[in-house]
């Protein structure tokens, strides 16, 4: 079976953005792949981030990940610091990634014009990615467009360490991206990505109240000033939620009643918060029992990593093996 593996930052709650362009399709891949997840916290050191707040947002990341419907009977999920080979790979696969490439990485280039002093990490940000991927030899990769430049490194990675140490049989799999369906998910605003940081999110632990206030307020077709004007759904970010989240009959009558103004933009707004609130209860339900039973959590996180880094250490007695050290007793 073809294995899988994606992970995601602590630094929030998951939202709808997470959800569509992420976490709704990993569930769904349980059912066809060997799959790992999970919170990648070693990435948040790209960053300034809050040393006090950090384990307690990857717990409750992982708790999110499962009340959204990653089973850890199904799935190993565990937290990315967990499993130390990640960063030991990392720095073996800096033997074969050059300075030039990790500078030329759209995301090093568009953070670092806005920093002052770069941390080293940023620039090694996609080789510890690479990492997180080949440490489990994962051959598939589900990823939204703005990350395919990072896998496209990540093959590249494996590439060459292969023609280097591996050129008969190679060990390492260039992984190949599984492309989210939800390609790219624009904020409440109608501006900007949907990110947390920009306040333009819904969590998906909001309750209804919270979801419609957010929704309320929220950028819709601009052709439509008053109730009586006609619009054109296409042009209206709010309808492409509808897609996401309503019935096909849903938004079949969204689509009909903007265009004929049969209807104003709250009533549009109103109909989505039911929507978003009916596909989300059953998670806020889930989330809430398992905070109810931290042993229950802290079992499955266990599990996780112990499973994680069974196939971690097999990786890296082979890599090592490849590139000439003096394995550790008890190592193949």
């Amino acid at each position: 079976m073809d294995r899988v593996f994606s992970g995601i930052q602590p630094t929030g709650e998951l939202h709808i953005g997470n959800w569509l362009g992420a976490v709704k399709n990993w569930v769904a891949l349980q059912d066809q792949y060997e799959c790992l997840y999970c919170a990648v916290d070693l990435h948040v050191l790209t960053a300034k981030y809050d040393p006090a707040a950090l384990a307690g947002r990857t717990r409750e990341m992982l708790v999110s990940l499962m009340a959204a419907g990653l089973d850890p009977e199904r799935s190993i999920i565990f937290a990315q610091s967990h499993v130390p080979e990640h960063t030991r790979l990392m720095w073996f696969f800096t033997h074969v990634t050059g300075v030039g490439e990790l500078e030329r990485m759209t995301q090093f280039k568009d953070k670092s014009q806005r920093m002052e002093r770069v941390p080293a990490g940023l620039l090694m940000y996609p080789v510890l990615q690479a990492a997180d991927i080949l440490l489990y030899r994962a051959n598939r990769v589900p990823v939204g467009e703005d990350q395919v430049q990072h896998l496209e490194l990540s093959r590249e990675i494996a590439r060459a360490w292969n023609a280097e140490f591996s050129a008969e049989a190679p060990f390492l799999p260039e992984p190949q991206a599984l492309l989210t369906p939800a390609r790219r998910i624009m904020g409440l605003d109608g501006e900007a990505k949907m990110s947390k940081s920009l306040g333009n999110t819904i969590g998906i632990f909001d309750s209804a109240e919270q979801i419609w206030e957010k929704l309320r307020p929220a950028k819709t077709d601009p052709a439509r000033q008053t109730k009586k004007d006609p619009g054109t759904p296409e042009l209206c970010n709010l309808f492409t939620l509808h897609r996401h989240f309503s019935s096909a009959e849903t938004v079949q009558t969204v689509d009909r009643n903007c265009r004929t103004a049969g209807w104003g933009c709250i009533d549009c707004k109103r109909v989505l918060s039911e929507s978003i609130n009916s596909e989300f209860a059953p998670i806020r339900a889930r989330g809430e029992a398992l905070r109810a039973d931290p042993a229950q959590v802290d079992r499955a996180i266990a599990r996780g990593a112990e499973r994680a880094r069974a196939i971690a250490l097999d990786t890296m007695a082979g890599v090592e093996r490849r590139m000439g050290f003096l394995p550790m007793t008890g190592q193949g």
